[in-house]
């Protein structure tokens, strides 16, 4: 990765972000850090969900639980693990969003009372610092958009996640919170996945790309071009911009922010996963060809081993939607309890290292500094 290292607040139980090593840990106390779940939401529901946040307990016995759903659905499910019942508290809703549900249609049945909007709303009250949802992802920004608003000077919500990358991880986004963007919005995407990128990854002043179909200035869709200009002649004090970046710059980790419209980061994100889960395929099928591949496969067991960890999807699940005025982490709807209790992790994290305060004061200072140039040309 690019860029100087500082030193960011990290946990005293262990750093949320598994590919931040180099951050310096300072102690923080030990405040609970509560966390309101979509029992209901996904493709799998409860099971996913309760086998998700009892993981996710066990790494971080910090945390409180609020489930949103069905209690005839989620109690039994709770009562196979006292710890985490212990840790969290059933409300009973049997409205749930559907993951076919167009956002008009699931504001118009499930607002006020499904386990989506209850749980959004949770944090909207501050009975919750964080929702998680693994729920119909339109209907989730629609809600969230709705319950918690926008920050001053967002339009929309973006998601970003960390992606691996061959130099430890990125931030990408947007990754389908909304499709296409003018180049206000790209260049509002850059300062926050920027503001992001200081406090996961511990960059002092990460280095930002946009995506674009190759990297000369004059290649690509007018709002990137003009947003590529905005970012260059602005020189903003947070980040630092590296101009176009292309597709397979990303899993190279060229830059530690990649921004992009949700059209097709949305696209990117489901090729990377498709293809990680292609190769491992691959590689399964290679080990179990004959007696020598099997054997050649107990000796390298523990390289293999390793390499499935990297290229599994599960440990970068969790898509983080900001610009909202509040917390809410987008689980990936087929996701494992292993991916869910990632979603729920990344939550943690961003709950612990204010990332929404941090996130407001850097689009203060730009808006802010966008005013000053403005009424500089008008004088």
């Amino acid at each position: 990765m690019s860029g100087h290292r500082t030193g960011i607040v990290a946990f005293a139980s262990g750093s949320p972000f598994p590919g931040n090593r180099n951050r310096k840990v300072q102690l923080l106390m030990p405040d609970k850090v509560r966390i309101a779940l979509d029992a209901m939401g996904g493709d799998h529901g409860p099971s996913v969900v309760v086998d998700g946040a009892e993981l996710a307990l066990r790494r971080h016995p910090q945390s409180e639980f609020l489930f949103f759903g069905n209690s005839a659905e989620v109690g039994p499910l709770l009562d196979a693990h006292p710890q985490l019942k212990a840790a969290s508290r059933l409300i009973h809703t049997e409205v749930a969003v559907r993951m076919d549900a167009k956002p008009s249609q699931a504001l118009r049945y499930g607002r006020w009372k499904s386990s989506m909007w209850l749980t959004i709303e949770a944090v909207k009250k501050g009975d919750a610092d964080v929702a998680v949802s693994g729920g119909n992802t339109g209907a989730l920004m629609a809600m969230a958009k709705f319950e918690l608003k926008m920050l001053a000077g967002i339009e929309r919500p973006a998601i970003a996640a960390l992606w691996p990358t061959l130099r430890g991880e990125s931030i990408v986004l947007d990754l389908g919170a909304s499709i296409g963007a003018d180049a206000e919005h790209l260049v509002d995407l850059a300062v926050m996945g920027a503001a992001m990128a200081r406090i996961v990854l511990g960059l002092e002043r990460p280095t930002v790309g946009l995506l674009n179909v190759g990297v000369e200035e004059v290649k690509g869709l007018e709002p990137v071009r003009e947003a590529g200009r905005i970012l260059r002649e602005e020189k903003l004090p947070d980040l630092e911009y590296n101009g176009f970046v292309e597709g397979d710059d990303i899993g190279r980790g060229k830059v530690d922010v990649v921004v992009t419209e949700g059209f097709s980061g949305n696209i990117a994100l489901k090729a990377a996963e498709g293809t990680a889960r292609q190769m491992g395929e691959y590689i399964r099928n290679a080990m179990n060809r004959s007696l020598s591949a099997r054997i050649g496969y107990l000796f390298a067991r523990s390289a293999f081993r390793e390499l499935r960890e990297r290229i599994d999807p599960r440990r970068a699940n969790g898509g983080v939607f900001l610009g909202l005025n509040g917390i809410v982490i987008k689980s990936h709807g087929g996701t494992d309890a292993e991916g869910f209790a990632a979603a729920i992790k990344i939550g943690h994290g961003v709950v612990h290292d204010e990332l929404l305060a941090k996130i407001t004061a850097a689009l203060g200072r730009h808006h802010a500094s966008q005013h000053r140039a403005l009424s500089g040309a008008a004088s």
